[in-house]
């Protein structure tokens, strides 16, 4: 039968499969943040990337969430690559950050 040895196992196990669905999910949330973003800017967000950078538990509205800080490039003028952040508690936005970049020439 099981032995409480497989079962820890098993636990385990599940809890990692959880955990990689749901992180899925908050990072196909924060790509759609950042591409509406980014659209509203006139800025165009590059390979579709989001690359988690932080992760750690806050409480948000009396209770435990965790903060998700998110990494990805985007272009103003197609020449040039920029940074830009996304902060995320549970499912909500928190904040997006861009580095300077170079405005389109307006002709």
């Amino acid at each position: 039968m099981f032995g409480l040895d497989k079962l820890l196992w098993l636990v385990l196990a599940a809890m990692l499969a959880l955990y990689w669905w749901q992180s899925g999910l908050y990072k196909g949330r924060a790509r759609d943040l950042a591409t509406t973003h980014c659209s509203q800017l006139g800025l165009q967000l590059l390979d579709q990337s989001m690359v988690i950078v932080g992760f750690w538990p806050v409480r948000a509205a009396g209770r435990l969430v965790f903060r998700r800080s998110y990494q990805f490039e985007f272009a103003s003028t197609g020449d040039q690559r920029y940074q830009g952040r996304l902060v995320m508690e549970g499912m909500n936005l928190k904040s997006i950050s861009l580095e300077p970049y170079k405005l389109p020439d307006s002709e």
